[in-house]
């Protein structure tokens, strides 16, 4: 039974339990008026079948990986089970069971110990869905006959969204708990083998691979990271900015209503597009043009540097800020904007001394989510940037930045040991400190002008 089969039957089991909570309220409300309306007691009872479903597959869900092992340590010879390649062993028995290749001709243990861990896993699943189902009908059942005139659905049903959403954000706060924490873990380990100050202040950026794998050799300073990352950012913040706000100024103030229709689903295509092509235009197209301004100019331009980098990020992050800006600035208040005109101001007055200013708050948002998008990208700096981890703040020379730096650091063989490795924590907790700033920054800002214009 494929995933897709088991959310079918969720799905199946929480439309019949609705409409039969729904069709016995409307019953009952020929004997009387109801407490709530009939779509809370199909709410209800769908919740009473569809909760300790969805508890059996979830429980299925986390078990059933430590049952499968627990099985298959059984089913494996003694000499096998006991040995150092066992893990080795179980891995292709499941991909064996799973349907997937493995290198060589399997063992006659395998192919046996295969079928017969596809057949424990398949009774499993069945006996969890057939439980789970089980235990839906009997939910269904017992919240049907419950019903009665005077049945507080409504009340029940807010009280479990609000569980729901609790348990939402809960999930999202202990993620991101999770994440930090890690990162710290790990960044401790780093900063066991390189000092902190030479992490933080060090110039150059140079790691050396030793023998043991657990020396520090070679240079750790994340500084040219840090001016790189930066550097590429700006130059991206002066590409979209005046040309995203422009935009949305343009649209909302400006613009003809069928016009505006035609033209922001067009600039609104230029997030959809993946960065890998952005990151090819760059390098092919973008790069090359700018050094041969360059050259035009008697200036030195390298196709590959922080400059083309940061032009074509700022042409990706364009729609963030534009749309943004766009949905903000609409919410004013069309009365200020009517008062303004009407005192006998021109309609860029507005603009400037009524209209930005109110939208303000909002649009320092929209430049916060574009400055942390432009700060995180990753493929269109592998590509355009150059990878040159050098200290130098000239954007027509190639760089390299935070996220470049840890996809080199953890790519290939790594065993987390050395501080080859362990540097990209360093650096992913650091760019996390980097963009809280930022938040930080933004929110004083946007609690200054709440206070001004509200």
């Amino acid at each position: 039974m494929t995933s897709l089969l088991i959310a079918a039957l969720v799905l199946i089991v929480m439309g019949v339990a609705y409409q039969q909570g729904l069709s016995r309220s409307r019953m009952l409300a020929g004997a009387g008026r109801l407490h709530s309306r009939p779509q809370y007691h199909g709410a209800l009872v769908a919740l009473w079948a569809t909760v300790p479903l969805l508890f059996v597959l979830a429980l299925w869900g986390l078990a059933s990986g430590a049952l499968s092992t627990w099985y298959l340590a059984g089913l494996m010879p003694a000499e096998i089970a006991s040995g150092p390649d066992r893990v080795a062993a179980m891995q292709r028995v499941v991909n064996l069971a799973s349907g997937f290749g493995v290198s060589g001709e399997p063992a006659d243990w395998e192919t046996t110990a295969a079928a017969s861990l596809a057949g424990f896993e398949r009774t499993l699943r069945i006996a969890a869905v057939a439980l789970g189902a089980l235990l839906a009908v009997g939910g269904l059942l017992r919240a049907r006959r419950r019903l009665t005139l005077r049945t507080r659905a409504r009340n029940q049903v807010e009280r479990a969204v609000q569980a729901l959403l609790i348990l939402c954000s809960v999930i999202a706060i202990f993620t991101t708990l999770g994440i930090v924490v890690s990162l710290v873990f790990e960044t401790l380990r780093f900063f066991a083998m390189v000092s902190p100050g030479e992490f933080f202040f060090g110039t150059v950026w140079q790691p050396r691979y030793t023998t043991t794998g657990t020396e520090a050799a070679g240079g750790y300073g994340m500084l040219p990271l840090l001016v790189g990352t930066l550097m590429i950012a700006a130059v991206a913040m002066l590409v979209a900015i005046p040309v995203g706000l422009m935009t949305a100024i343009w649209l909302t103030q400006y613009a003809a209503p069928r016009l505006r229709n035609t033209i922001k689903p067009m600039i609104e295509i230029l997030a959809g597009i993946p960065t890998i092509v952005y990151g090819f235009f760059a390098l092919v197209t973008v790069g090359p043009f700018l050094s041969r301004i360059g050259d035009a100019l008697g200036v030195s331009i390298n196709a590959t540097s922080a400059l083309t980098a940061g032009i074509v990020m700022g042409i990706m992050i364009i729609p963030f800020i534009s749309s943004l800006s766009d949905d903000i600035i609409r919410q004013v208040p069309r009365a200020m904007r009517d008062g303004s005109l009407g005192l006998g101001a021109t309609k860029s007055e507005t603009i400037r001394k009524v209209i930005f200013p109110a939208a303000l708050p909002g649009i320092v948002g929209a430049i916060l989510l574009a400055v942390s998008r432009a700060i995180g990208e990753t493929m269109i700096v592998v590509l355009a940037a150059g990878n040159a981890p050098i200290l130098r703040f000239n954007p027509f020379e190639a760089t390299s930045t935070f996220t470049v730096t840890i996809v080199a650091a953890l790519t290939g063989d790594s065993d987390f040991a050395s501080p080859q490795s362990l540097v990209a924590f360093a650096l992913g907790l650091t760019l996390f400190v980097l963009t809280l700033m930022l938040n930080i920054g933004a929110l004083a800002i946007v609690r200054r002008y709440r206070e001004q214009y509200e």
